[in-house]
């Protein structure tokens, strides 16, 4: 049973990876950048890390398991990791994912960005609350779902979700919590929670991002 509090929570994982399992990623990922040729056509957008990156991260989330279900409990296991690169001018403007259908197995219930290499300058992963009743759906769990019975669901307020749910969220009142971990961090954050990245002012921001989710 998912409760509320999880889909809302922050959490960090220091020493996500080894020095070691950190270089050799470090290595595939510009390999595969190399014999790619991808660049995002957004800041937002993300590429599949390649399989041997893959492996890496499967081990370190195992090993973060017992410490990331000390504030999500209901975690079972995460999705393939995105890599996403950002530099000077970049920013993630503030965005909500949202659970999805609230009776699908399985759910997600939050999500992951382990930090490969910080911006010089700027590039800080923030997360916002509002106590406004705007941001959130009618929609309830009941019996049979995944979640405990009286939870609420948040909009989806995505990339993809249209100017009309971002201009909600630009009207609400809001307070952002930024934070700057250091790199080999990773950030554990709610499902249902309001999250971005400000704008790089110097150097390159590299991450690696993927969803936590519960039993099928």
């Amino acid at each position: 049973m998912i409760h509320m509090t999880e889909t809302m929570a922050v959490h960090t994982v220091e020493g996500f990876l080894t020095p070691d399992e950190t270089a050799l990623l470090t290595k595939l990922l510009d390999e595969h950048l190399v014999a790619t040729g991808w660049s995002p056509d957004r800041p937002s957008d993300g590429l599949v890390a390649p399989a041997e990156v893959q492996k890496i991260l499967a081990v370190g989330i195992e090993r973060a398991l017992p410490a990331i279900r000390r504030v999500f409990p209901s975690v079972a296991g995460a999705t393939p990791w995105d890599y996403h690169d950002l530099g000077p001018g970049d920013s993630i403007e503030p965005h909500l994912h949202g659970v999805g259908e609230p009776d699908a197995r399985p759910q997600r219930i939050a999500r992951v960005a382990f930090h490969l290499q910080e911006a010089e300058r700027g590039g800080e992963f923030y997360v916002e609350t509002t106590s406004s009743d705007a941001l959130w759906t009618e929609r309830v769990a009941g019996p049979g779902s995944s979640f405990a019975p009286g939870t609420r669901f948040a909009r989806e307020i995505s990339h993809h979700a249209g100017p009309e749910a971002a201009a909600v969220l630009g009207r609400l009142p809001r307070t952002r919590w930024t934070s700057a971990p250091p790199a080999g961090t990773a950030v554990v954050y709610g499902a249902q929670l309001v999250h971005g990245v400000t704008v790089v002012r110097e150097g390159r921001l590299r991450k690696l991002i993927t969803n936590l989710l519960s039993e099928g």
